[in-house]
């Protein structure tokens, strides 16, 4: 990667755009203008703006990496290019293959009852998406799903987190060459910003953050009755089935809680697994993070924590486990550096729902190990707790992954993986209950960010008018009778 000029606080502050109620609205206003002067953009029209956003972000992707480890304190550049970087331009380029078939309309069948006639399903445009933006993956998180929003036909406000101030800094550079503001705006501020945004009249609004801020979204959104779209997060489980190999299962689990520093909404958040493979289980962990970060803390490839409230707020979440009795494993023997707010993962057996480890989301490099005597228990421990974003089974086991499938709910599944299955370009993600509702990702997303009109044509001739009174006459007993039966 080519080296970046770094960009200071003060530079930060003086660029950056904080919008007050009034101007947001302004904005919108200008946005929903430009929206019905072309309210049905062309399919032409549409992959001109995604080719531009794939050049866009190409040509912006070192100032991304290098202002996202300025925000971070350090982030390891591969997991910028991995996690950000690469799943755009991949749903990009799987948009462009496929958006001519998602934009024609789909024939349905009128049945008996209304023929001879037509019916149809049209996508149309909503309008304008607002889109809100956390502070962990603010590349993926705001040009992922402008992305679908684009390829609907759809105009765009965003509302960056003002925990990244020189990754937001690079995000409205790769814009301003793409779009003009009434097609893609950014929008900054702190919590009040955040809370005026969501109170705005959009055509739909898309939200990604905790369980407890989605609820405030929804609840400004309701005013104005906007659908919502919320991708939120919750405690999301890794099972270790008893017939894997415990080197295999940690092997396949270990770089989702890794990536990041754990900072995910679909990291593993606990682990189940058999009572009697707790200590290979932790031992397997501890060297496989040294295989993976040889130097330990120092190692260029592992990300800090974002900031040091979020740090000090893991800190603090660890020493309430422990004051309450759970034993910490950590992954390293130097496992903290509380200067650079950078903490290697710490296992964590003997806990209890009193912790706040157990109650919260961790979203940190915090790993509870729960022991369990029969997938019976295990199963009974998931369905007990808030549905979760993500479930992750370790097994090759085909009875054991379809009991799974069948008897849990979860946004998503990855089988003998994790966190990947974010990844697949071709699948809706989306969570359930506390951690979320909707879905976008692919055709799915298209569809979230699209008006799917259903459109009855007849043509000269009027069968609908043998059903008009006055009623009793023998077609309508006759139709009564064929489509009133057994």
């Amino acid at each position: 990667m080519s080296e970046q000029p770094h960009v200071t606080d003060a530079e930060i502050q003086e660029d950056a755009l904080h919008f007050h109620p009034g101007q947001m609205n302004a904005l919108l206003t200008r946005q929903k203008a430009a929206y019905q002067a072309e309210p049905m953009p062309s399919l032409e029209a549409r992959k001109a703006k995604l080719e531009n956003l794939k050049a866009a972000l190409l040509a912006h992707q070192d100032a991304l990496c290098n202002a996202l480890s300025q925000d971070f304190g350090h982030r390891a550049t591969y997991d910028t290019l991995l996690s950000d970087i690469m799943p755009c331009v991949g749903n990009i380029d799987y948009t462009l293959k496929r958006l001519n078939g998602w934009m024609k309309p789909s024939r349905r069948s009128p049945g008996l009852l209304l023929s001879p006639a037509s019916v149809t399903v049209h996508y149309q445009p909503l309008g304008v998406v607002g889109i809100m933006v956390p502070w962990n993956f603010p590349v993926m998180l705001s040009i992922g799903p402008l992305i679908t929003v684009l390829a609907a036909g759809n105009r765009a406000m965003i509302k960056l987190s003002e925990f990244t101030p020189a990754t937001n800094k690079a995000i409205r550079a790769l814009l301003a060459d793409a779009f003009d503001e009434d097609e893609v705006a950014v929008i900054e501020g702190e919590a009040d910003a955040a809370a005026a945004f969501s109170a705005l009249p959009f055509d739909h609004l898309l939200f990604t953050g905790s369980t407890a801020v989605g609820k405030h979204v929804m609840r400004a959104a309701a005013e104005n009755l906007t659908p919502v779209t919320l991708e939120l997060g919750g405690k999301s489980p890794t099972i270790i089935g008893p017939d894997i190999d415990i080197d295999t299962a940690v092997e396949r689990m270990i770089w989702g809680k890794c990536l990041n520093a754990g900072q995910i909404c679909t990291s593993p958040d606990y682990v189940l697994l058999p009572r009697d493979k707790m200590d290979a289980f932790a031992r397997a962990y501890q060297a496989r993070f040294a295989r993976f970060y040889p130097k330990g803390l120092a190692s260029q490839d592992y990300t800090s924590v974002v900031n040091p409230r979020q740090y000090q707020r893991l800190v603090d979440t660890l020493e309430d486990a422990v004051a309450k009795g759970a034993k910490p494993i950590p992954a390293t023997d130097v496992h903290r550096d509380d200067d650079n707010h950078r903490m290697a993962t710490v296992m964590l057996t003997n806990v209890s729902d009193d912790m706040r480890v157990m109650q919260e989301e961790i979203f940190g490099p915090l790993l509870p190990l729960v022991p369990y005597d029969s997938m019976d228990d295990a199963i009974a421990y998931i369905q007990a707790r808030p549905r979760p974003l993500a479930l992750y089974l370790m097994s090759f086991d085909n009875a054991l992954q379809q009991r799974v499938l069948e008897e849990t709910h979860a946004g998503g599944v990855s089988l003998n993986d994790t966190v990947l299955h974010v990844a697949a370009e071709d699948a809706p993600f989306g969570g359930i209950g506390p951690s979320g509702m909707g879905h976008y990702h692919g055709h799915e997303g298209f569809l979230t960010f699209s008006k799917a009109k259903t459109v009855l044509k007849r043509g000269k001739f009027n069968s609908a008018k043998f059903v008009h009174p006055p009623y009793g006459g023998m077609i309508h007993k006759l139709m009564l009778k064929l489509f009133i039966r057994g």
